[in-house]
């Protein structure tokens, strides 16, 4: 039995909330190294960190969705071709699965907003 359609925006919303915390916690171990550290510091940890923590949290919470997922993605991309596709074309093998999976969820998200249980909705909701 299919999940029913109906279902759809519930859905992108839980999308949105699972992936807003997992890049929150790239950005957390970027600058508290919480819950791990992630590599060495270099000139990018710290705006990656702050982009990766308040973007995350923003995506938690659906505020500015489309434009911030859209930047998010980009960030992802950048990420992929500088850092991981120097060790090779196979995400698999170069340790950025990862960053081409957020990549296109975020691009996703960029396109279809942050569903029903979002500030963004909140707020059309108000305005009609």
């Amino acid at each position: 039995m299919p999940i029913p359609p109906s279902w759809s925006g519930v859905l992108l919303s839980l999308l949105r909330i699972a992936a807003g915390l997992t890049f929150m916690e790239h950005g957390t171990s970027k600058l508290w190294h919480f819950p791990k550290a992630l590599g060495s510091p270099d000139a990018l940890t710290l705006p990656l960190g702050l982009l990766e923590t308040i973007g995350g949290a923003m995506l938690v919470a659906g505020l500015l969705t489309r434009p911030l997922a859209f930047l998010l993605s980009g960030e992802m991309a950048v990420a992929y071709w500088w850092v991981h596709a120097q060790a090779g074309p196979y995400p698999l093998a170069n340790g950025g699965e990862g960053a081409v999976l957020f990549c296109f969820i975020f691009l996703y998200l960029a396109a279809a907003g942050g569903g029903s249980w979002s500030l963004d909705a909140l707020l059309a909701r108000k305005r009609a």
